[in-house]
């Protein structure tokens, strides 16, 4: 791995983790002393997205990253956990063994990520996702993530009680 502050081909792996399918690296130069970190994934076979018109695509996962962060922007939402949610997605359709996914499979667990993660950001995806046609079909929504917020706060208060 070149050092990109002294462009030498020498490191050595100070520390390595797992996180969401991928492995971070934390590396030292063994000619500047300076560290750097590395992402890794592995690659795997061609996933295949069907858009709604029918179009096939290679699946890309920056697009769906730029997706995810474009719905948080100016929100205080890291982006390093978009980079974790973007994972996860990208994980959990890998682990289906299909071939191809459609659209609307990535943008339904896309949404489950963010509506637990950030109620605007979710709104703003959504609205992009289901191509809202007016303002009452958006209150529809914003209805219904408000009344699957009650239910999941009233299960967490049951949790807690033990029941």
């Amino acid at each position: 791995m070149r050092c990109p502050f002294c462009a030498n081909a020498d490191s050595k792996v100070v520390d390595s983790r797992e996180q969401a399918g991928n492995i971070r690296r934390r590396r030292e130069c063994l000619a500047c002393h300076r560290r750097f970190t590395t992402h890794e994934r592995t690659v795997n076979r061609a996933l295949v997205v069907v858009k709604r018109d029918g179009r096939r695509e290679e699946f890309d996962r920056d697009k769906l990253f730029e997706g995810m962060q474009r719905a948080c922007h100016k929100r205080p939402v890291p982006t390093e956990q978009i980079d974790q949610l973007t994972g996860e997605v990208e994980g959990e359709l890998l682990q289906s063994g299909q071939r191809e996914v459609t659209t609307h499979d990535i943008g339904e667990k896309v949404m489950a990520r963010l509506r637990k993660l950030d109620e605007i950001a979710y709104v703003r995806f959504a609205s992009v996702y289901h191509h809202f046609q007016d303002v009452d079909t958006l209150a529809e929504e914003i209805a219904d993530f408000k009344e699957w917020k009650q239910r999941s706060e009233e299960a967490k208060r049951q949790w807690s009680l033990g029941i």
